[in-house]
């Protein structure tokens, strides 16, 4: 089952991700993390990107295809994908069609995470990690048992990201809409999105998104 897993940044799309890696047996292929890889192995198109990117321009979608199309060769044609930042345009969408059928696979779902902004921004601004064993907490939701130490390790060492403020997730969710607003038209087309509701607990995010693949 190849799937696009949609959502702003700190939607839960990198949790829900993981679960359906670990339950399902799915490969999650995440453009970012196979271009420092093919970067790093020195591939024929990862020294393309290298190029690119040392130029400081961004990396082309010619370039972001031929990764994903390598990767795909890579795997078993019975391996699930889940695509991570991939289609983000138009254009993408329509080379993600290409690369599929070439390979004899077909896209079956895309899943939005809907969220309320106004509720996402109080969930990524308060949350902070222990910066010894990165246990996750929040201001208001998930505060340590005793105040100040780690309730797993016991550090009291705790950290935020410096761009888990308010102006930073709106400028992201504005991004991500500009984004993804030219490609949900061509998969609803199709009758193949489905959208999930994001602000809901990860168990019931995760049962919401089993029932979509299991229907």
């Amino acid at each position: 089952m190849n799937i696009i897993l949609l959502g702003p940044p700190g939607a839960g799309k990198g949790t829900q991700a993981q679960r359906l890696v670990d339950e399902r047996g799915i490969k999650q292929l995440s453009t970012g993390d196979m271009l420092r890889a093919a970067v790093k192995a020195g591939t024929p198109i990862g020294l393309k990107a290298k190029a690119v990117m040392e130029a400081g321009e961004l990396v082309s979608d010619e370039i972001v295809s031929g990764i994903i199309g390598d990767a795909l060769d890579e795997l078993s044609p019975d391996t699930g994908i889940i695509f991570d930042g991939y289609p983000r345009t138009a254009a993408q969408a329509e080379s993600l069609d290409e690369i599929l059928e070439a390979r004899g696979r077909s896209l079956h779902h895309v899943i939005e995470l809907e969220v309320n902004e106004d509720a996402l921004v109080d969930r990524i601004t308060g949350r902070f990690t222990c910066a010894n064993c990165g246990e996750g907490y929040h201001d208001r939701y998930k505060l340590p048992a005793k105040e100040g130490v780690c309730d797993k390790c016991g550090s009291t060492e705790f950290k935020r990201r410096p761009d888990d403020n308010e102006e930073t997730v709106r400028t992201r969710m504005a991004e991500y809409r500009a984004k993804t607003a030219p490609i949900l038209p061509i998969y609803e087309a199709r009758s193949i999105v489905s959208r999930v509701d994001g602000m809901a607990s990860m168990d019931s995010v995760a049962g919401q998104i089993a029932a979509v693949l299991d229907a």
